[in-house]
């Protein structure tokens, strides 16, 4: 009945949408626990957190080999982030934009629109396209987080692409990861009492034998009698700090508790997990179901259920910004968005399976896609704010080709 793979499309995208919101939070609560660095957590959860549910529902369509579902998705996706979330937002109040952000990050998603429509006209996305894909997301994550960071001045598109042809992300890359394992390394050889006391035998040893190569100008008696000294008082701070060693026992006993919460803390992480796995399984094939019932083609429910299902989150959220004044902030989300499925989504979808592409993508939904970028970066441009009308001429577009592409399909 069609009534049932409705209700289990519905009950695969709230497993999909809750279990990703679940999981990326968990993640970065056990990484932080574990004393991971916010450069790899920012780097590898909250980075791509706002598209779990897209990259979920991709590599699962990739996986089962749905070419027209995965492009549909992200190509949907980028249409339903500026028609339908942006404009949303602009209509609420304007949007105050920065320059910063149309000159580095909205050229970015700009470069990102036309280089996949290039990869396209072959009718295919290989992959090694996919690979260029994730080193550009790479690049594009180190440039953020190490090259602006370190300059006062602002920096613009044109510095990204000198970064990314130069490598320069690979030694930042290099420069981020050896700092952490010699910290590792440190608490490591650091830890617990006998390498403490391994430590302290060696500091003695070391000093015993600088003592050893003045023996010319000081006599035994004065050596003997420094050593005796220095472990006289060795002993005696010992003995001093056993009643603070005894304290350090009792405290390790009182965090079983502690400890029980982060089994907890794994347990939501697993099951998490396992329901963005059973989400996005579901969700895909009743999205295929309806293609063939429908008999309509696997790309236009991408670009319809799946891209739309998948950004209503994004959308709730999107609407709470506006009404709170934190607009600028939803449309930055956007476009980090539109950068993100397109190169690390799709990269990873494509190294999974190479995807096929149909000739109403590459004719129709990818144009409109880049007429929609352009659009924004537009509007942006112009007093640096979207304004209420821009928005509903951005709603107008998106619900008339909705309408236009469905009746060609």
């Amino acid at each position: 009945m069609p009534v049932i793979n409705i209700l289990i499309f519905l009950g695969g995208l709230v497993l999909l949408v809750k279990g990703s919101d679940l999981f990326v939070l968990t993640s970065s609560q056990i990484a932080r626990r574990f004393g991971v660095s916010e450069f790899v957590i920012g780097l590898t959860l909250v980075s791509v957190g706002t598209s779990v549910p897209e990259l979920a529902s991709s590599l699962t369509a990739s996986f089962q080999q749905a070419s027209g579902i995965v492009i549909g998705n992200i190509l949907g996706s980028n249409i339903a982030n500026i028609g339908l979330i942006a404009s949303t937002a602009a209509l609420l109040t304007n949007i105050k934009t920065e320059e910063v952000m149309l000159r580095r990050d909205g050229y970015i998603m700009l470069f990102a629109s036309f280089l996949l429509f290039l990869f396209m006209l072959d009718f295919k996305i290989s992959r090694l396209e996919a690979l260029i894909f994730i080193l550009f997301y790479l690049a594009y994550l180190l440039f953020l987080l190490e090259k602006v960071k370190r300059h006062e001045e602002e920096i613009y598109f044109k510095d990204f692409m000198i970064y990314f042809f130069k490598f320069e992300y690979f030694f930042d890359l290099k420069s981020k990861i050896k700092p952490q394992a010699r910290e590792y390394g440190i608490k490591n050889r650091n830890s617990g009492d006998t390498k403490k006391g391994t430590w302290k035998s060696e500091k003695i040893t070391q000093k015993k034998n600088e003592s050893e190569s003045n023996i010319g100008m000081r006599t035994k008696t004065e050596l003997t009698t420094e050593l005796t000294t220095e472990l006289t008082t060795e002993l005696s701070t010992k003995s001093k700090t056993e009643p603070e060693n005894e304290d350090i026992d009792v405290d390790i006993t009182e965090e079983k508790p502690h400890e029980a919460s982060l089994l907890i803390e794994f347990f939501k992480l697993i099951a998490s997990g396992v329901a963005i796995i059973i989400g996005a399984k579901y969700f895909v094939e009743q999205a295929v179901f309806f293609a063939m019932l429908l008999e309509v083609p696997e790309t236009l429910i991408g670009i319809s259920l799946v891209a739309v299902g998948t950004s209503v989150p994004e959308l709730m959220v999107t609407i709470s910004a506006a009404r709170s004044d934190y607009a600028g902030i939803a449309l930055g989300n956007v476009i980090g968005s539109n950068i993100a499925n397109i190169l690390l989504i799709l990269g990873c979808s494509g190294l999974v399976h190479p995807i096929s592409i149909t000739g109403l993508s590459i004719y129709y939904i990818a144009p409109f896609m880049l007429i929609m970028s352009f659009l924004l970066i537009l509007f942006i441009r112009t007093g640096w704010r979207v304004k209420q009308f821009e928005g509903l001429i951005l709603l107008l577009l998106y619900l008339s080709f909705m309408v236009l592409i469905l009746r060609l399909g």
